[in-house]
């Protein structure tokens, strides 16, 4: 904690809360850094399932880069471009990089629509994507509407260091969370009678945390809205190589090219990144691509405080211009995530607990509001700490992705080895089966750590020492800083 002299050093921003850490969301990451899953040296440790990481096709990306070895300006093969590309610093990015990844964008929607490379800005990821066009669109004080339930790191990434603000659009778990113009009008209605000025409409399709896709009528009917209200949308679209199953994934880029749709493209913006699709996190590839030329001019110039490094910018633009390696990625990501849904849904519902139906992602939207004592947030509290410390599962709860109804965790299924898999589903088995006939109690005291004052009533023994496979972690390693380095989930 600060004294109020180290407060009074430094600014407002720095010792404020707008990050946004005080959450049940990174608190969960929290709990996963100080007791960590492995296999064989922590057995009964947290199990990473608050992480949407896609790690089921790295052996596919690996074979590409044994056979490609070149692509890497760090090996014998390569290293004749080292200095070309260590010395490269032109904001606009390397041309091959933006050709490859709009070449990737257009096969990942089906080379249904095309991207002009040149409208392709780059940043540090789609955290740095986000608040980029928001710097461009809004100034401060002024909101954007947003559908919930929504990703609990848009409160930090588009509104801390930006001014702007967050409205809720509340859709309701009766018509299983799907955006409507009944909803977008009385958020918007809202906002004007608190005298906010609402600048844009920002949209996730595939959706995180529901791991649903919009159709092509409600992408229609967001557009009309926005045109008829002269707002900017923006299409968070970094999951849309998730997509694994029927219906197929639908571009706003797709929608604004119908002949007979009238639609103002300055309004129109896509936010993607290869963090999710290709499950390169790390690597911070974000980028903004906009139909609106003042506002690619602009991002443009505000990349230089986040770019992607250029020896990134040279392996990618190498992976990406090979269609052969991107035809086959897509189809066996899209069969492996179709796969581990369908083997943990299968688990899950053998035990009663059942999921949103959902095709895309790398998560699910549990339900788990038969387990709440009482139907209230508080009640979820309670829960989910008990499946944190308990089950010792790192799920994130509903109500810090503002969800409107109690009883709902994102649990991500995509980070972890098919035996990591199956200790988790071990666990979620065991204490849905203990604890099918009662319900968690809301504890006394809100605060979980003074347990003595706890009146939580569970009772059940953990499984899953019979499966201690011989088998490697999930491919994230503890958090060696704050949960938020890797948040972009």
């Amino acid at each position: 904690m600060m004294n109020k002299n180290q407060q009074n050093l430094l600014s407002k921003m720095a010792t404020g809360n707008g990050h946004g850490e005080k959450s049940p969301y990174f608190d969960g990451w929290k709990a996963f850094e100080d007791d960590p899953f492995h296999p064989t040296d922590n057995p009964h440790g947290v199990i990473q399932m608050g992480l949407a990481e896609n790690a089921l096709s790295f052996d596919l990306v690996e074979e590409w880069l044994k056979k490609n070895p070149e692509a890497s300006i760090c090996t014998p093969e390569g290293v004749n471009n080292f200095r070309d590309i260590a010395i490269f610093q032109d904001y606009h990015g390397l041309t091959k990089f933006r050709n490859a990844v709009a070449n990737f964008m257009e096969k990942v929607r089906g080379n249904r629509v095309r991207f002009d490379p040149d409208r392709i800005v780059m940043s540090g990821g789609a955290t740095g994507a986000h608040e980029m066009t928001v710097f461009c669109l809004a100034d401060p004080g002024d909101a954007f509407l947003v559908p919930t339930p929504y990703y609990p790191g848009f409160d930090r990434d588009l509104r801390w260091r930006t001014g702007a603000q967050l409205v809720p659009v509340v859709c309701e778990r009766s018509n299983d969370f799907k955006v409507t113009r009944e909803a977008l009008e009385a958020a918007y209605k809202s906002a004007q009678e608190a005298n906010i000025r609402v600048k844009g409409l920002l949209i996730t399709n595939p959706s995180n945390p529901l791991g649903t896709i919009l159709d092509r009528e409600t992408l229609k009917m967001v557009v009309s809205f926005v045109n008829e209200k002269s707002i900017h949308l923006v299409c968070d679209e970094i999951y849309a190589a998730t997509v694994f199953t029927q219906p197929g994934f639908i571009s706003i880029a797709e929608i604004i090219q119908e002949k007979e749709f009238e639609c103002n493209h300055d309004l129109i913006h896509i936010v993607y990144s290869l963090s999710k699709d290709l499950g390169f996190p790390g690597f911070r590839v974000g980028i903004v691509y906009s139909y609106n030329d003042a506002v690619v001019s602009c991002c443009r110039k505000m990349s230089s405080f986040g770019l992607v490094s250029s020896q990134t910018q040279h392996l990618i633009a190498s992976m990406l211009s090979d269609d052969e390696f991107v035809n086959k990625f897509i189809a066996g990501s899209a069969n492996r995530l179709a796969t581990r849904h369908k083997v943990f849904t299968t688990g899950l519902a053998k035990v009663g607990i059942s999921c949103l139906q959902s095709n895309a992602g790398l998560f699910v939207w549990m339900d788990l509001h038969h387990l709440l004592k009482e139907q209230t947030f508080e009640a979820e509290m309670a829960l989910w700490k008990v499946i944190i410390h308990e089950v010792k599962l790192n799920v994130s709860p509903g109500s810090s992705f503002h969800c409107s109804a109690p009883g709902w965790f994102r649990v991500c299924f995509a980070n972890m080895d098919d035996q990591t898999m199956d200790v988790a589903l071990t666990r979620i088995e065991s204490f849905a089966v203990q604890n099918s006939e009662t319900s968690i109690t809301v504890p006394m005291k809100r605060q979980w750590r003074q347990k003595q004052q706890n009146n939580l009533r569970l009772s059940f023994k953990r499984k899953d020492d019979i499966m201690m496979a011989q088998c490697l972690m999930s491919p994230h390693s503890p958090l060696a800083q704050s949960p938020l380095v890797r948040a972009r989930n």
